[in-house]
């Protein structure tokens, strides 16, 4: 990523190029980041090739200031904050799901970053609804965010009595908590943006996937909500957890809704497509 590229890019999330790379500059990145670039699957219901390569993530989300799910999103952002000075790490994870079993491998990409100031943390800009800031890698305790109480927690059984592994080439896996509730196992082996060429495959094309149940479009609001659009269902939620879902009944009022709610321009409405 060239220095016009990391201009633009930091332009696109409101954010001044920071003096150093710092913890506190990587929690106002991604805080910036989750409020200004939507998560969302609509290239999925728009018959439009996902390619994990950074030349084609800037076009979409730079570019064309669209969003985009974990891939995307955390493969772009990583390689944003290495170009800022971070020492960035891809890491591969599993989602829990119901039940408490876990997903299919490479199921989500999280970051794992090393600031100048010392100490590793846990970026993530990708999940949708999770932690606002970094979490430290390192603290085994409790961690307070606006997004919920997290912890970075050894792994134990899954639903299906699997144990965190380990073997020669990493050390033992670590589970995502939040609220008591265990979110993604993270394997902490280093992997490079092409081992989730598969997984994006995967959860655009299987009907077991739930990307490919409606489209959605997701983002943070300024003042700690979360805004979305499901299908054709428009949903406001604040921090202290009031809901207000709308129905969106036309075309254009689908249309004007990704407009003016989170600035992506679409000639037509996303179609859940059936593989």
């Amino acid at each position: 990523m060239d220095s016009a590229q990391v201009d633009a890019y930091l332009s696109r999330i409101g954010v001044e190029y920071p003096a150093w790379p710092t913890a506190d500059a990587l929690r106002e990145l991604q805080l910036r980041h989750l409020r200004t670039v939507p998560f969302e699957n609509l290239s999925v219901h728009l018959g439009e090739e996902i390619v994990l390569e950074e030349k084609r993530l800037l076009d979409k989300v730079v570019g064309a200031r669209r969003g985009g799910f974990c891939y995307e999103l955390n493969g772009l952002f990583g390689a944003l904050l290495a170009a800022l000075g971070y020492e960035v790490t891809l890491l591969a994870a599993r989602v829990y799901g119901d039940g408490g079993r876990l997903g299919v491998p490479y199921d989500h990409l999280a970051l794992l970053v090393r600031s100048v100031d010392g100490g590793d943390w846990l970026a993530d800009v990708g999940f949708g609804a999770h932690s606002h800031g970094p979490l430290a890698f390192a603290e085994r305790g409790e961690q307070e965010d606006p997004g919920g109480t997290f912890r970075v927690a050894e792994a134990g059984p899954d639903a299906a009595g699997v144990r965190g592994g380990h073997d020669s080439a990493r050390a033992a896996d670590l589970d995502v908590v939040c609220d008591g509730k265990p979110v993604y196992r993270l394997e902490l082996r280093p992997r490079v943006l092409g081992d989730f060429v598969s997984g994006a495959w995967w959860h655009s094309t299987s009907p077991q996937s739930h990307f490919l149940q409606a489209p959605v479009c997701s983002l943070l609001t300024e003042d700690g909500g979360r805004i979305t659009i499901s299908g054709r269902r428009l949903v406001s939620t604040t921090v202290d957890g009031l809901r207000e879902e709308r129905e969106l009944a036309t075309d254009e009022e689908v249309l004007a809704a990704y407009r003016d709610r989170f600035g992506i321009e679409l000639d037509r409405v996303p179609a859940v497509r059936r593989p």
